[in-house]
């Protein structure tokens, strides 16, 4: 009984402090395509133009009369922008339009002392603590507070990773939220 009652206590605790990170997070920014993203490409009146694209693991696509093009790290608007702008030598005024049909890309990784370890997908803004929750939350063994998060600065590339510090029990007690990192596509929370 007593294991169950702490249970729920954290349980509680948690989604409090997850309604808590939700009102801090700043107001939404435009969604960045990632990697595995799906996008349907039309171009009004003409019916040969609509595709449905995924971006592929180096961030490119591809487009009819366009050819290759970077699309993770930009927003449906700008890929709209460089796909009418590449069309506008073949077509006269190209209304492009993209749209996100599936933000598979936008994932991060929860591995270690979880209950269920893996990806878990972003469809929203997500704190540290919330992706901890949809992980089923640490378990007994959990070095709460040796917890990190690996980031990649640049997803499209090869470029230098930094770690992030995240201090559990104070995100728990309420007393430090400054650890409770908005996540990005792409990053690993470690729990040794």
């Amino acid at each position: 009984m007593m294991k169950t009652t702490g249970m729920l206590k954290n349980f509680f605790l948690t989604v409090s402090l997850l309604t808590a990170g939700l009102c801090s997070v700043a107001a939404a920014e435009t969604y960045l395509l990632n990697p595995g993203d799906q996008l349907d490409v039309s171009v009004w009146n003409e019916d040969t133009m609509q595709r449905t694209i995924t971006v592929l693991p180096d961030g490119m696509i591809s487009f009819p009369l366009v050819g290759h093009l970077q699309a993770a790290g930009k927003s449906a608007a700008q890929v709209e922008a460089v796909i009418g702008e590449k069309l506008d030598t073949f077509i006269a005024d190209p209304e492009v339009n993209v749209t996100v049909t599936s933000t598979k890309g936008n994932v991060v990784f929860v591995v270690g002392k979880v209950l269920k370890p893996g990806p878990v997908a972003m469809i929203q803004l997500t704190t540290v603590m919330q992706a901890l929750a949809m992980a089923g939350g640490l378990n007994e063994f959990a070095a709460e507070n040796s917890i990190k998060i690996i980031r990649r600065s640049d997803q499209s590339t090869d470029t230098q990773e930094s770690i992030l510090k995240v201090r559990y029990s104070d995100l728990e007690k309420g007393s430090d939220l400054s650890s409770n990192h908005l996540l990005k596509a792409g990053d690993v929370i470690v729990v040794p």
